[in-house]
């Protein structure tokens, strides 16, 4: 199958002229590596790094019912959000099991943007005009850029001097020839990073202006190659891979997410009933023994010659020096950190250990 079907980044051109290998991801057609994946990586952890990030969604809700239709339907609470923040939710069904995870910004006291996954970006957008006049739930066409790593205030900062004062998880609208740009301090690297959202007719000069200044800085383009591996080390959860409508957000290991007192919202009384009977598996993070020893997703773990669960997401990570992943493991009570498992990695027995996450010591969070 060819890229017939697939959807386009308005950079595609961009990113052929600048030799990325595009590939196909949630439906669209995108850039997965430029120079390589670990080059890329060692730029987003140590300079700063360059993303197009399109093809996630972008969603407007808006009007006097956006509130109550977006605190029926996801599991953090917007009442603890102000104007100018943004809040990670997840979309549960009545059986308590993700079928998204998503960031809500509060623009305006009653305007709300909405960023799902590009493969469920219609599945949130029906579910939001199933509880809201249609006209209120807008999709526009907008290009969304990211700019990740220890030097991208610096590069942020010289289009716009705002990004300064934002802090973890704020946002702000701000301007470009005149027209609209979302500007927030988010990402899903584990660095301190800005992502942009703006036109979709602006994405060449932003592209280009974030480009020139980042070059004193040895800025790289990144592709969706290096993004994994960022978010993998975080301990960051990928929906379809560690996120998945038959897994809980409990089970994930997510309960911070979830607000059990804001009143009732979709999926709350399957996991009220999960906590009172507990956990059937956990999430948890595994480091290999060996460099050598990558997982992979859907790969066995074992303790003893028992089979106790199967990796989600797996990588090398270049910080470690070791292979990571994530699995679910069950009885979830009975891998504590420290517990040593193996992964059957194409038939040979990989020694690992269970571990926290996150895997690196890295915090979004800091100036």
């Amino acid at each position: 199958m060819g890229d017939e079907g697939l959807r386009r980044t308005p950079l595609e051109q961009v990113h052929r002229d600048l030799g990325a290998k595009l590939g196909s991801f949630g439906g669209w057609l995108m850039p997965i590596e430029y120079e390589g994946v670990l080059a890329e990586h060692r730029a987003v952890r140590q300079r700063v790094g360059l993303f197009d990030l399109s093809h996630l969604g972008k969603v407007d809700v808006l009007g006097p019912g956006a509130f109550e239709a977006l605190q029926g339907l996801l599991t953090n609470d917007l009442r603890r959000v102000q104007v100018g923040r943004a809040q990670y939710h997840h979309l549960l069904n009545e059986g308590g099991g993700v079928e998204e995870d998503l960031l809500v910004y509060r623009l305006d006291e009653e305007r709300w943007f909405v960023v799902p996954n590009a493969a469920n970006t219609e599945k949130v957008v029906r579910a939001l005009r199933e509880a809201l006049d249609p006209a209120a739930v807008v999709e526009h066409d907008r290009c969304f850029l990211g700019v990740q790593g220890p030097r991208s205030l610096e590069v942020v900062g010289s289009l716009w001097p705002e990004a300064v004062n934002l802090a973890y998880l704020g946002c702000a609208l701000v301007a470009r020839a005149g027209r609209e740009v979302i500007l927030a301090r988010t990402g899903y690297t584990g660095e301190r990073g800005y992502e942009i959202f703006a036109d979709a007719g602006l994405a060449f000069e932003l592209w280009e202006r974030l480009s020139e200044a980042g070059v004193p800085f040895q800025l790289e383009p990144c592709g969706l190659g290096a993004r994994d591996v960022l978010r993998l080390e975080m301990g960051y959860p990928l929906y379809g891979q560690d996120l998945l409508p038959d897994r809980t957000s409990l089970e994930a290991g997510m309960g911070w997410v979830v607000s059990f007192d804001k009143g009732d919202f979709r999926g709350r009384a399957a996991l009220v009933r999960q906590g009172e009977e507990g956990l059937r598996s956990r999430l948890r993070g595994l480091v290999t023994a060996e460099r050598r020893h990558i997982p992979r997703a859907h790969q066995p773990v074992l303790a003893g010659d028992e089979v106790v669960g199967e990796v989600t997401s797996g990588t090398f990570s270049p910080v470690l020096g070791a292979g990571i992943a994530l699995a679910y493991l069950s009885p979830a009570d009975a891998f504590e950190p420290g517990t040593r498992v193996e992964i059957d990695i194409r038939g040979r027995r990989a020694p690992a250990t269970v571990v926290r996450t996150p895997f690196v010591d890295r915090s979004p969070r800091e100036d």
